[in-house]
C-alpha cells in the first residue's frame, strides 16, 4: 500500500465534495425514509406472515 499517493487522493477528493444544497438534502433524507419505512414494512408483512403458519413465533 502506497501511503502518499493514497493520501493525496484522499485530499482530491475531500477538495472535489461540496455541501449539499437544501433541496438535495432533502430529496435524499426523503428517498432514505421511504427505503427505511419500506424494509420495516416488509419485515413487518413476513412477521404478520409467519405468526399464521403453524409453528411461528
Amino acid at each position: 500500500m502506497n501511503t502518499p499517493t493514497d493520501l493525496s487522493s484522499y485530499i482530491r477528493v475531500l477538495k472535489l465534495a461540496s455541501t449539499p444544497s437544501w433541496e438535495e438534502f432533502s430529496q435524499v433524507a426523503k428517498i432514505a425514509g421511504v427505503g427505511i419505512l419500506l424494509v420495516g414494512f416488509m419485515g413487518f408483512m413476513i412477521f404478520l406472515f409467519m405468526s399464521f403458519v403453524p409453528g411461528g413465533p
